[in-house]
């Protein structure tokens, strides 16, 4: 197998900007057969959804086996291994101890002048779509990871759609763990169609005010469609990691940790990013053993990606090496290296960062409780990961009293005028003059 294997300081300015893009979905390409899904949706309503689901996942469902019943919750209560069960409730008990802290104070106020009140509110989002795709597996962990922060928010209407297997059901730990969390409402839809379906309604399905979850370049595209008329979210693409390590680091950890997102898919992006030459040497030593152990499809996949958009990355030093995860931006990032607290001062744009030998990037996949949506694609410069933060809105607000009339109005006043805005001037000028009054009359 192939691995590729970047010295930084040699790379023109073209190969860097590949380095950097990792895989990028041909929108254009896609985005005709994803508008004509969305319109046969708006159209046709939950009949466009049984017609798409049966043409593109090979399940054909009746109207009423859209939403997820109880009798299927309680099959899926009797089925899971309780082995599972009992690792989605420890993993959900950290999820929640993580996103409960994220809580803002419901309502904060402050006095800018005599008599001037400021605040803000936050309130949960009326509603929302939670989207939990279904593609090389079933994940129940990405279940948990939307529906814990949203009840947390205390959403009044949280939905979950998920593309349903090929005997027409949802995952058994899926539903288990929606059920653990508290969201009983699901229903068995993926792809453009589940998008279109928030977006605008059915019969059975009723709209949201913003859609939050991963899923595959159509789904990605149908959030750009649907943008405006609903909140899509979060972009999330195909997986990817950075490893950041000196030469303290343990080569064995470094090298397992680089196949850990890469066996998400050929799509994904996996880098080892170090100073040290020799750790390089080793990790790459190291990797087709660790390969040959993976059942083929997952090893089939590790290689693509080593040998695509994923490799070694060799810096000139340490800083460099931070500058370069820093313009990558990773989705997820492994820190191995000595003193790793120290590193996190440093380390600006990732979507999450694993610090230290021990925690590994499964574990926060799967059970320390913080959250494994996150942003791909670089744009860690500019996104977070989801949280509790995103299920709620602020609104601000203000009070003003006779006296603080005094403070801000004038300042209103000249403003409105020098903006050419009269009406807002006069509306200004006479509050300020009822003020006056009221406070002329209190004196007298």
């Amino acid at each position: 197998m192939r691995v590729n294997r970047y010295e930084l300081n040699e790379l023109s300015a073209s190969e860097r900007r590949v380095l950097m893009q990792r895989v990028r979905a041909d929108y254009a390409a896609i985005e005709g057969t994803v508008r004509e899904i969305i319109d046969d949706v708006r159209e046709r309503g939950d009949a466009a959804l049984i017609a798409h689901t049966a043409r593109l996942d090979g399940v054909t469902l009746a109207p009423e086996q859209l939403r997820v019943t109880e009798a299927e919750f309680a099959a899926a209560e009797s089925r899971v291994d309780p082995e599972v069960r009992a690792a989605l409730e420890k993993a959900i008990a950290n999820i929640r101890h993580h996103h409960q802290a994220q809580l803002p104070q419901a309502t904060w106020m402050q006095e800018v002048r005599p008599g001037v009140l400021v605040g803000e509110r936050w309130t949960p989002i009326t509603s929302v779509g939670l989207y939990v795709p279904r593609g090389k597996g079933s994940f129940p962990s990405v279940m948990t990871m939307l529906c814990a922060p949203a009840v947390i928010a205390k959403v009044p209407d949280i939905a979950v759609c998920t593309p349903p297997g090929p005997d027409g059901t949802v995952d058994d730990a899926s539903l288990v763990a929606a059920a653990l969390c508290g969201v009983r409402t699901i229903y068995k839809m993926g792809g453009a169609q589940a998008i279109a379906a928030y977006a605008y309604g059915t019969k059975t399905v009723q709209p949201v005010e913003k859609i939050i979850g991963p899923g595959n370049q159509y789904v990605s595209a149908a959030k750009r469609v649907v943008y405006g008329d609903v909140d899509p979210g979060l972009p999330a693409g195909p997986s990817e990691s950075v490893v950041l390590c000196d030469g303290a680091a343990d080569p064995a950890i470094a090298a397992r940790e680089l196949l850990v997102e890469a066996e998400h898919g050929p799509d994904s992006a996996a880098l080892l990013v170090t100073h040290s030459r020799s750790l390089a040497d080793a990790v790459e030593k190291l990797l087709p053993s660790l390969l040959l152990a993976l059942p083929q499809q997952r090893r089939e996949f590790c290689e693509t990606v080593l040998s695509n958009f994923g490799g070694i990355v060799l810096t000139a030093d340490e800083a460099e090496s931070v500058r370069f995860v820093n313009e990558y931006a990773p989705e997820h990032l492994r820190v191995l290296m000595t003193d790793p607290f120290d590193k996190l001062a440093k380390l600006t744009n990732a979507g999450e960062i694993m610090l230290g030998e021990n925690t590994s990037i499964p574990f926060g996949n799967f059970a320390v409780g913080v959250n494994a949506i996150l942003p791909t694609g670089g744009t860690a410069r500019s996104q977070s990961c989801v949280g509790t933060l995103d299920f709620l809105k602020r609104s601000s607000f203000a009070y003003v009293s006779d006296e603080g009339v005094a403070e801000v109005g004038p300042t209103a006043v000249t403003l409105a005028n020098y903006e050419g805005f009269p009406a807002h001037a006069a509306a200004a000028a006479y509050v300020l003059e009822r003020a006056a009054a009221r406070r002329e009359a209190k004196g007298s």
